[in-house]
């Protein structure tokens, strides 16, 4: 079986820009290259026109009016527009906000921001999949909470939370509710009305659109929501957000949002067989491999599993020809062990030999095997090395050995 390498299994990272994306915004780079601000003449009119129809094909995805859709440079900065507005904004209300332990790094720091300031927050426990309830956002709830933050889908584990159930908590409560659902967004059925969402944050990158341009929808009837802005200027975006608009790459990220849209159902299932597949086939095939995270509650191209006694970055070296993360994508650089997979419970051990692999849109049956079989071959060398390993095969219980020091 001859496979093109490197493999890409790194989807929850970024993805290639879809074809049919590229060739909608190529014209605006070249021919209509006027500024969407530019009220007086038709370059002007001409962007404006195709960032108002992207701002549909976006707000259509998630159930949302046009006018609720404000565009930024990414999730990062909607995360940020998101809290830090609503607790600017709403200070007088209250000074506490909720969010969970195994958020992206853009929603903690933003909240360590916070804190810094004087503000109280609280960060909520998942159980051993990665889950929160309804339930503990409801007795975390006070008098002083202005917002809840809960991501709609991990960005390592693909673990999908209660995001309805919590909505309708916050709106029973009069609290609003903020979901990171950059993972989620494009990749499973979103409907901001029916779900209480008052606040979503999106990227287009993970949607097979450009880098640099995302969007945070901001509710604006029952509740009308308002946030004090970031970036001050010219009172773009209806004064969310200031700053000429990018518009090539809104026209990106519209054309990869309608796509999203369009081929969702048929491409779940495609990516989700796939996903399966190797999945199961590395159950079958590997001694002691875990998976981290819900078997049910889970984004349909996200795999992450532990391979126990080795180490994950060698294993990582080892598979060079394969495209995949290890721990965590964003805080890679640190070989701290990922504080998601240690806040649902596993010990650094589990958590520094864990793999995330993501299937997307470009993935093939042919690429899935291979990795299995490249992973089942370097993981068995790697034990093969292992001393540990070795007790473990003569049934030595690796926990009850008292190790020391010399």
């Amino acid at each position: 079986m001859t496979v093109k390498t490197p493999i890409y299994l790194d989807y929850a990272a970024t993805c290639p820009v879809d074809q049919r994306v590229v060739d909608q915004m190529v014209p605006f780079f070249t021919q209509a290259y006027g500024n969407a601000a530019s009220r007086t003449h038709a370059f002007g009119w001409t962007a404006e026109e195709a960032v108002e129809r992207a701002r549909e094909q976006v707000a259509q995805t998630i159930g949302a009016e046009p006018k609720e859709l404000t565009f930024t440079s990414g999730a990062t900065e909607s995360n940020n527009l998101a809290i830090k507005g609503i607790a600017e904004y709403l200070h007088e209300q209250g000074d506490h906000v909720i969010t969970v332990v195994t958020e992206h790094k853009a929603v903690l720091d933003t909240c360590k921001h916070l804190e810094r300031q004087g503000k109280r927050v609280t960060y909520l426990p998942v159980d051993a999949q990665g889950l929160v309830t309804a339930q503990q956002v409801a007795d975390a709830i006070t008098d002083e909470t202005v917002l809840v933050s809960v991501m709609f889908a991990n960005n390592e584990t693909g673990v999908i939370q209660p995001i309805a159930e919590i909505g309708k908590v916050c709106h029973d409560r009069k609290v609003l509710f903020h979901t990171d659902a950059v993972q989620a967004f494009g990749k499973v059925p979103i409907d901001v009305q029916a779900m209480n969402i008052d606040l979503l944050s999106m990227s287009a990158h993970k949607i097979y659109g450009p880098k640099g341009v995302g969007g945070l929808y901001v509710r604006r009837r029952k509740p009308r929501v308002r946030l004090a802005p970031q970036i001050h200027g010219g009172g773009h975006e209806r004064g969310n957000r200031s700053g000429t608009l990018n518009v090539p790459a809104i026209v990106g990220f519209g054309a990869a949002a309608e796509i999203a849209r369009q081929g969702m159902g048929e491409e779940s299932v495609r990516i989700a067989a796939l996903r399966n597949r190797l999945r199961d086939r590395l159950r079958e095939e590997v001694q002691h491999v875990t998976l981290n995270g819900s078997e049910e509650h889970v984004l349909p191209g996200t795999l992450n599993m532990s391979f126990s006694y080795i180490e994950g970055e060698s294993l990582l070296m080892a598979l060079k020809d394969v495209a995949l993360s290890s721990g965590s994508a964003c805080t890679s650089a640190s070989l701290e062990p990922s504080y998601v997979l240690r806040a649902m419970g596993l010990d650094d051990e589990l958590a520094h030999s864990s793999l995330r692999m993501t299937i997307g849109r470009f993935t093939t049956q042919e690429e899935v095997d291979y990795v299995v079989e490249l992973i089942g071959k370097h993981v068995t060398r790697l034990r093969d090395m292992s001393p540990l390993w070795e007790m473990v095969q003569e049934g030595i219980d690796l926990n009850s050995i008292q190790w020391t020091a010399h």
